[in-house]
């Protein structure tokens, strides 16, 4: 396992520390899209304060998987309350059963299973965040820098299945260069998010 570099807590601290901005900054969204919204970002800072004072060795544990699926699930659920209203309902029925059969099946079923029920849940999470964004900054129905949190899906969408197949022992990656490059992808992934949410 990589040793945890000075410059590597220095990134997860910048990530930290926006991640608690933006809780702060959502303030003025309410209900579930809050809710989803807080609990996504919470997490994220929660996780990198734990990789900052326990190193890399952190990800080794069996509730990764789990818990960082709460981020794309709550951050892709807080976009449908938000934008897409008349979804919510259906969209957090799939959000919790998708949640339960990721636990599920990473707790115990047969590893194929797992990896595909987990590559499934994080891709239509992954893709409405990536997509979502987008098409509403080109049709004009949100501003145009509201574009910038799809960026931040597209790379939680390649933070997430680099980390799930690496949980999953076939890693897409080496896991050196994994763990060399997560910070700083954490960090870009988060300053998109942010700079997404103000400018959108």
């Amino acid at each position: 396992m990589k040793k945890i570099s000075v410059l590597d807590r220095i990134l997860l601290l910048i990530t930290g520390l926006l991640a608690a901005y933006q809780i702060i900054a959502m303030d003025g969204i309410t209900g579930l899209a809050g809710w989803a919204y807080t609990i996504a970002f919470g997490v994220l800072l929660v996780a990198g304060l734990l990789i900052i004072i326990m190193g890399f060795e952190v990800l080794d544990s069996p509730w990764v998987v789990i818990v960082s699926t709460i981020i794309p699930l709550s951050l892709s659920l807080g976009l449908v309350a938000e934008y897409l209203p008349a979804w919510t309902i259906p969209y957090l029925i799939f959000v919790i059963a998708g949640f339960l059969a990721v636990v599920t099946t990473r707790l115990a079923s047969p590893e194929k299973l797992a990896t595909f029920t987990l590559a499934f849940v994080h891709g239509i999470a992954g893709m409405l965040i990536f997509l979502l964004p987008i098409v509403f900054a080109l049709s004009g129905r949100a501003n145009p820098g509201f574009a910038l949190v799809g960026v931040g899906g597209a790379l939680i969408g390649v933070g997430g299945l680099l980390l799930s197949f690496l949980k999953a022992g076939k890693p897409i990656l080496p896991q050196k260069t994994i763990l060399t490059i997560l910070p700083g992808l954490l960090l870009l992934m988060t300053a998109s998010f942010v700079a997404g949410f103000q400018l959108g």
